[in-house]
């Protein structure tokens, strides 16, 4: 892989002018995805930060006690971890008792579900198809990267004023200001929308190979577009539109010859 070196201000003036979009300094290959990443964030600052994060979350939300929720995440994230090769972390599986349709994942392995997304799921296969999706993310290692492309354009709270000042960038206010208005749409988001690509296809492995009908992913799915009753602009959101994001597993699954 060739390496370009370049210093802060020429990475930050390439960025706001977009002739930066794939970065190579701190640059791993990643096998899942079969691309390289940029990583200006270590190991030890991503579990840190999940770690904060998690607590966190289990101060803020209730935690259901229903034993059936638990059980049936606890059993189908075991699969899905297992069939995604990633045992070496400590996953752990909790469901919050809210309606809201969500779910998430942190990249120490600890996974967040509500109960208002369990309740639209007809079976476990529809529950694989959010919990792989979220595993993707984690074999991606999105969260480094898009903590690493935040740093590097200069935008997000907290990192961009570390990142910056750090570097001793002149004006740093100023500089956060501009790329947060030049990059924002440009870099950081649609990278975000790959990154949900990246873990739909994942995803609908880790179900297969956890022997889920991937099937059921776009029932899924199918489902929850019809519960959305405005429709957002795509290029503003960090998420492909649902109409974009079924017809990328469609062709997957068509390609695999699974439908």
């Amino acid at each position: 892989m060739t390496t370009i070196k370049m210093d802060r201000r020429e990475l930050l003036m390439g960025l706001a002018t977009g002739s930066v979009v794939a970065f190579t300094p701190g640059c791993a290959e990643n096998m899942a995805l079969g691309r390289s990443q940029l990583m200006l964030v270590s190991d030890d600052q991503i579990s840190e930060m999940s770690t904060q994060a998690w607590n966190e979350s289990l101060r803020q939300e209730r935690v259901s006690r229903d034993p059936a929720l638990r059980r049936r995440v606890e059993r189908v994230g075991r699969k899905i971890v297992d069939a995604s090769g990633q045992t070496h972390l400590d996953w752990e599986f909790v469901v919050f008792d809210s309606d809201s349709i969500n779910a998430w994942v942190l990249p120490n392995g600890k996974v967040g579900f509500y109960r208002g997304i369990l309740d639209v799921m007809d079976n476990d296969a529809q529950v694989a198809t959010v919990m792989g999706h979220e595993a993707g993310h984690v074999a991606g290692r999105h969260a480094a990267e898009r903590a690493s492309q935040q740093m590097a354009a200069g935008v997000g709270i907290g990192l961009a004023a570390l990142a910056l000042d750090s570097a001793d960038v002149d004006n740093s206010a100023v500089w956060a200001a501009v790329l947060g208005a030049g990059v924002t749409f440009g870099v950081v988001l649609p990278y975000s929308r790959r990154h949900e690509y990246e873990a739909d296809r994942l995803g609908l492995q880790f179900m297969e190979h956890a022997d889920y009908n991937p099937v059921e992913a776009l029932t899924f799915w199918n489902g929850m577009s019809g519960l959305h009753s405005t429709r957002s602009f795509e290029f503003m959101s960090t998420h492909p539109s649902d109409e974009h994001r079924i017809e990328a597993m469609t062709a997957y699954l068509t390609e695999r010859g699974l439908i």
